[in-house]
């Protein structure tokens, strides 16, 4: 994206771990939606649209937007719906600011846990005549990678684990009485080999929401806390894993091709305060960090012994805990955007990184990282640092 109108995040509202039985879904996205335009200090009438990440199969229901087009304002409103992944509601909620029809949108995506089993819910989105039959769901696609991994990089699972114990302390830090560092690793009980189960959190139900404004409408009325869209690329990869080569991530460096392009990065591992990325397993964090141009493969273990991307350390990866932490599964990616946002906003709470100004984030979505974003936010104009 080539940002022929810059767009900034003016309002953020994260949840990745609700656990308030009383609460509705739609009184959930209500409050989440309310949260975000409060942060912004508007009312849903200064929003002109809205984009939402929702999914029929996870929400167990029908046209999943229908039911909660109310809680989110869109009655009366423009409101349109992204069924592949809760991140491509903030692609397409930038675009449409960009192309200065809207002056303002409201991005949302939601993930509850009351479809069951899980796996099931996944199976139906798999090709119906090999994968199905397997059965594939996400998290066995994700042990494939895995397993590729294994066999193209010497030394790979333990800085799996090394990243594994990096994101639980940076989420036990984020949200401290919610979770706590890790312990047994490699005792762990086998999940999908040679996936084990402190490598995927179990999914969590949860909500985020984002607010965006057009450079125009920032300037109008004089908002300070702004996270600029500096870049943002996307790609996708076939949905068919026999035609993919998983240890590897074409469309993640395609999609930071884009971004980077667009943001004039050239020394990745110098231009960023922080970094949230994938990291539904650690093994795709590593991936992430590859493509991102943060550590080549041969470099992973050293980069972790090191602590170059725990707190702390040159560049901060996923202090928020990231979904190894709390695992939201459909919203997780739009949460990476997020997260990224407020720590540019200095809005991260416990977590944040003192003046932090520009930040990555990386969402991955389907098996083995099928959808790729790629989300550069910083404060103010402050150009390229490399």
């Amino acid at each position: 994206m080539t940002n022929p109108s810059r767009v900034g995040v003016i309002g953020v509202a994260i949840h990745p771990h609700i656990t308030d039985a009383r609460r509705s879904l739609e009184e959930i996205l209500f409050d989440t939606t309310r949260e975000a335009l409060a942060d912004a200090k508007l009312s849903i009438e200064d929003i002109d649209g809205i984009v939402v990440g929702a999914n029929d199969q996870y929400d167990g229901r029908a046209i999943a937007v229908m039911a909660a087009s109310g809680s989110v304002g869109g009655v009366d409103r423009d409101i349109l719906s992204t069924p592949s992944a809760g991140e491509h509601a903030f692609v397409l909620a930038a675009l449409r600011v960009a192309t200065g029809q809207f002056r303002t949108q409201l991005a949302l995506a939601w993930s509850p846990t009351e479809a069951s089993p899980l796996h099931e819910v996944q199976r139906l989105a798999a090709d119906p005549y090999f994968h199905r039959a397997l059965p594939l769901d996400e998290t066995s696609a994700h042990a494939l990678q895995a397993t590729a991994l294994l066999a193209a990089v010497p030394g790979v699972e333990e800085a799996a684990w090394a990243i594994v114990v990096k994101n639980r302390r940076h989420g036990a830090a984020a949200y401290p009485g919610v979770t706590s560092p890790v312990a047994g690793l490699s005792d762990a009980y086998p999940l999908r080999w040679p996936l084990r189960a402190d490598m995927v959190a179990a999914p969590t139900t949860g909500a985020v929401a984002m607010v965006l404004a057009s450079p125009d409408w920032i300037a109008d009325h004089q908002v300070q806390n702004v996270a600029w869209i500096a870049g943002m690329g996307w790609a996708t990869e076939p949905s068919f894993l026999g035609d993919r080569k998983l240890a590897f991530a074409p469309a993640l460096e395609a999609a930071v091709e884009q971004a980077y392009t667009a943001a004039a990065i050239t020394a990745p591992l110098a231009s960023f305060d922080v970094a949230e990325v994938s990291d539904t397993t650690p093994y795709q964090e590593l991936l992430a960090c590859e493509a991102l141009g943060f550590a080549k493969r041969g470099d992973w273990l050293a980069r972790a012994r090191e602590g170059t991307f725990a707190t702390g350390g040159k560049l901060p990866i996923n202090l928020s805990g990231g979904a190894l932490t709390l695992n939201p599964v459909f919203c997780t990616g739009l949460i990476r955007i997020a997260e990224v946002a407020n720590q540019v906003r200095g809005r991260a709470g416990a977590h944040q990184r003192p003046g932090a100004a520009r930040g990555v984030a990386h969402a991955a979505s389907g098996g083995a990282m099928q959808y790729n974003t790629v989300v550069i936010l910083s404060r103010g104009d402050e150009g390229a640092r490399a």
